[in-house]
């Protein structure tokens, strides 16, 4: 299964799939935190709230020590689904705040513009307000993205996954390298690796902006 993955393309893997699915939860936390409806908005609310007041640590290693004491041990999924499952939920609640605050700078005519033309209020959400928001905050969302990808590092120390990070403390630990004080170099080499693909994420958000126009008239 994929716990038996190691080392940078672990990385990878617990950083795509959480992208993939904290992006679409975190547009619905921000609408359910909008919402008319008293009770969505409260969940929401509460989710988002419990969730960003949380340290992503102390949540991984909930996931990976105490959730066998509440579910029976033949449900319990494998490591890696539960890294992914936390920091979806963790990128998910502020990623909602970003799409939020995004929903906000929205010029309240495009609310009235939408109105006048009939659309449902679905249909104004997703197809007039929606866009315009989260292209507004096109650099904060990647930003966090980013973030999401480099503490992915933390699933290592906290959960015991053979990530990037547990693979430069191993090389050094072997006997051909042990003693020689390597460590800085395979540390400076990790660090590089996590640079590059952060890099090329935030040239790619510059890229896409420039493509829609963001900042311009």
């Amino acid at each position: 299964g994929f716990d038996d993955w190691g080392g940078f393309m672990l990385n990878l893997f617990l950083a795509v799939c959480s992208i993939v699915l904290c992006y679409p939860l975190g547009v619905l936390l921000a609408l359910g935190r909008r919402s008319t409806l008293p009770l969505v908005r409260i969940v929401a609310t509460m989710f988002i709230e419990l969730i960003r007041g949380a340290p992503l640590f102390v949540l991984l290693l909930f996931a990976n020590v105490a959730l066998g004491f509440f579910v029976p041990e033949n449900l319990v999924p494998s490591t890696s689904s539960r890294a992914i499952v936390v920091f979806t939920l963790f990128t998910a609640a502020y990623m909602a705040e970003i799409v939020r605050g995004g929903l906000q700078s929205v010029p309240t005519g495009q609310y009235e513009a939408a109105k006048a033309l009939g659309l449902s209020p679905v249909r104004q959400t997703f197809l007039v307000v929606l866009p315009q928001a989260i292209r507004n905050v096109i650099p904060a969302q990647i930003g966090q993205l980013i973030a999401l990808f480099k503490d992915t590092a933390l699933a290592g120390v906290a959960m015991g996954l053979f990530e990037l990070l547990q693979v430069t403390q191993a090389i050094t630990a072997q006997e051909d390298f042990r003693g020689q004080g390597l460590i800085g170099e395979t540390l400076a080499f990790g660090a590089l690796l996590f640079w590059a693909v952060s890099y090329m994420m935030s040239r790619e958000s510059q890229r896409f902006e420039q493509r829609l126009g963001v900042g311009t008239r």
